[in-house]
Order: structure tokens, then sequence, then C-alpha cells
């Protein structure tokens, strides 16, 4: 039987995050309280609570975010974006395919919502002059932002937490245990399913343009959008220098995030002494970029999940679903997939993810089976699942709301799938039999 403290940590915890996925009130501080009702009926002392954070990852969100700032303000991002309209034939199916393209290989390396709001202006600039819908623009964007977070470790919230419960490293996004991972997988479905979106949906969306108009746009230099070019050189060499360095953390043997913060902190003293020279934006004004809510809310998670498994939830989860996993391998996994794809789309991924993180290593060593078939099929599901709505991915929430106050009216929901639902369909089918290949079926025999 379950013991009082238990049960009211689970009720707690289920409540807490109900009102997280409902949305009515803002989810920090809905998770806030959840956090001091705990420690009030004594699931954790408030000591406690603070341990259960992974600062390391903290200090790799916060690190990373004040360095994409400054690089998104250099106008690199902008400037792709133009060169990318001019080598797309004057075709604005070919255009919105190649921007997706751009958009999701930043974001392995830039928070998915930051990349919508670094390529909105350019976006606006376009649709205005076309007199197009910036819809299909943004949601194109957004889905491909939200899918390649995961590729590498910086790019988004789940990979980070995939580093602090299992330990893995930089590079075992790209290579591990002898075959791919995250990044050549994923690179692979991405294209894939980009290409299908194009046959599909994209160069069907637009009728034939005014070609003077789009000449017009295509004239403009794009060198304009660049800041100064010692800025721009500083931001961006830092930007790569300190990814380089992260990726090297095993020989350097600093944590990811003191590696970050470093980066970060020569970034912000450079840009600070030599503002005059440089002239880019304050450090006040690159903190009043950053999503502070987001970051107390990825606090306030990590202790809501340390706390179910602090007084044992986790575990009673794992020893539940020990014999579906341990009879068979293949459908354990595949049931993990399936199940996590489409409850990520209607729910907060993000604790999703972190709760089952815990319960595969809890659950592996006890059932004498490796944790990375199931750690990767989680993952994955949970990314590429999360774009089905905007409950689920924040940079869908955020182009959809970009667009209805450019457009001045309402996404419908019909249109508004009519993306999602084949995106996220197809890439899911395409992962899921990459999965099978290289980390389902080897682990199984």
């Amino acid at each position: 039987m379950m013991e009082p403290i238990v049960a009211i940590t689970l009720v707690i915890f289920l409540v807490t995050i109900g009102l997280i996925i409902w949305g009515k009130w803002d989810r920090t501080v809905v998770g806030i309280i959840g956090v001091v009702l705990m420690v009030m009926v004594g699931t954790m002392a408030e000591t406690e609570a603070f341990g259960f954070v992974d600062w390391n990852i903290i200090a790799i969100l916060f690190s990373i975010w004040i360095i994409a700032a400054y690089f998104s303000d250099t106008g690199v991002p902008q400037f792709l974006a133009i060169t990318i309209l001019r080598r797309s034939g004057k075709n604005v199916g070919i255009f919105l395919f190649w921007l997706g393209i751009l958009a999701g290989f930043i974001s392995m390396l830039i928070d998915n919502v930051v990349i919508i709001l670094m390529m909105a202006p350019v976006i606006f600039h376009v649709t205005k002059k076309l007199k197009l819908n910036s819809f299909p623009f943004l949601i194109t964007v957004g889905l491909a932002a939200n899918f390649m977070g995961t590729a590498l470790l910086l790019g988004d919230l789940p990979p980070q937490m995939f580093h602090s419960v299992t330990g893995i490293e930089f590079n075992e996004f790209i290579w591990q245990m002898g075959r791919p991972s995250s990044f050549p997988l994923l690179t692979a479905t991405f294209l894939a399913t980009m290409f299908f979106m194009y046959r599909y949906k994209l160069r069907k969306l637009f009728p034939p343009m005014d070609a003077a108009v789009i000449d017009e746009i295509c004239q403009e230099e794009p060198c304009e959008y660049l800041k100064k070019k010692s800025f721009v050189i500083i931001s961006l060499g830092l930007f790569l220098a300190t990814i380089l360095a992260m990726s090297f953390r095993e020989v350097i043997g600093y944590n990811l995030g003191f590696i970050a913060l470093t980066g970060m902190s020569l970034l912000v003293i450079i840009n600070e002494i030599f503002a005059r020279h440089l002239g880019g934006p304050s450090f006040d004004d690159i903190l009043r970029e950053i999503d502070w809510k987001a970051l107390f809310f990825y606090i306030v998670l990590f202790v809501l999940v340390g706390a179910i498994h602090h007084v044992g939830i986790i575990k009673m989860i794992a020893d539940a679903l020990a014999p579906y996993f341990q009879q068979n391998l293949i459908l354990g996994s595949s049931l993990l997939y399936w199940v996590t794809a489409p409850i990520v789309g209607i729910v907060e991924h993000d604790a999703y993810i972190l709760v089952f993180l815990y319960l595969i290593r809890d659950l592996a060593p006890s059932l004498g089976i490796s944790p990375w078939p199931l750690g990767w099929a989680l993952l994955w599901a949970g990314t590429l699942g999360s774009n089905l709505t905007i409950a689920g991915a924040p940079a869908l929430f955020v182009a959809q709301g970009l667009a209805e106050r450019e457009g001045g009216s309402k996404v419908r929901l019909r249109e508004f799938f009519s993306y999602s639902v084949p995106f996220v369909v197809f890439s899911l089918v395409v992962q899921y039999i990459l999965t099978l290949i290289f980390w389902i079926i080897p682990f199984a025999f």
C-alpha cells in the first residue's frame, strides 16, 4: 500500500502538471506553488529542493541564450535568409524549403523560440513585399527549428536533460557505441521530411509572383543586414569556440555549464569594454531578451521531478513496467515510442521526457538491458511528436502568435494541422525505422 506522503506527493505532482498543461495560469507560477506545497507537506526539505536542480544544465541554458542573443543581433541569420532568397531562382516554394533547412540547422545550437524571433523580421519583409500570408513561412520555420533542437546537446532542453540523467557527452550525440546517434539520424529524417513537405505542400502554396517585386527583393544586398564586421567576427567566433570547447569537455575536464559560462563571460566582457568600437548591444539589452520565466520554469521542473523520484514514485512505475520491457525489447521500445509521440503533442513534453528518463535509468539495470535504445526512442519521439500542436512546442505557439498579429486574424486549427500533421506523421515513421535499425534491433538479440 502506498504511504501517505507518497500519495500526497503524487497528487500534488499530477495536479501541478495538469494545470501546467491546461495553461490557464502562468506555468512557472503553478510550478512554484507545487514545489512550495511539496516542501510544506514534507516531501522534501527546502535545501533538498535546491539539490534536485541540475545547475549545470541551467548554466548551459542561460549561457547559450546570452551568446545566442548576441549572435542574433549580428544580422547573420537575416543575411543568410536573404542570400537564400536570391539563390532560390525566384521560386517562393524553394525559398521556404531552404529557409526551413536553415532554421533547422541553426536550432541545433540555439533555442528554437529564438530562431522564430530571429527569422520573423526577414519573413515579414518578404511577405509584405509579395503580399503573402506569413503563416506558412513562420510555421515551417517553427516546425523545422523544434525538430532539430535535439540533434546536438545545445539546442533544446530535452538533450540537455538526457546529458544530466545519463552523463552522455557532446560527441556522443553524433556517434555512440559504434553507431550513428542523434545528429546523423535526425538529419537524415529532417531532410527527408522537408523534401516530403516541399513536394506535398510547399511548392503548391503560392501562385506565380510578380517578377518585378521578387527582383526588387533579390537586388537587396544581404551584407546590409550585417552589423559592424568586428562585432560579427567576435560574436560568431566566440560562439563557435564555445561549442568546440564543449565538444572537448572530456579533454578539458570542466563541466559543460562552466565552459558555456566562460564563453559567455568572455563575450560579454569584450563587448562591454570595446562597446564603442564594436557597436553591439549593451548587456542590459541582452538581458531583456532572456526568457526569465522559462528559465525559472526549468528550475521548478527539475525540483518537481526530483521530488517524485525522491519518494520512490518513479521506481514504483519502473517496477510495474519492467515485465513488459523484459519480455520483448522491440515491443517495449516501440510501445514507448508510439505512446510518447501523441502524448507530447498535447502535454508539456519537457516534464514528460524528464520523468521517463529517470524511469529508464532506474529500469534498465534491474532488467539487465541497455538503457540507450529506450532513451533514444523516448528522446526522438518526444521531440518529433511535440510538433503536433502549440501545446507541445512553444516555438509553434510563438510562430502562430506572430502570424496572427501580423495578419490580423486567427489561424484556424484546420490550417495549422494541414502543416503539422503530415510533418509529424512522416517524420515519426522515418525516425522509427532508423531507430529500429540502429538502436533497437541490435540490442534485442
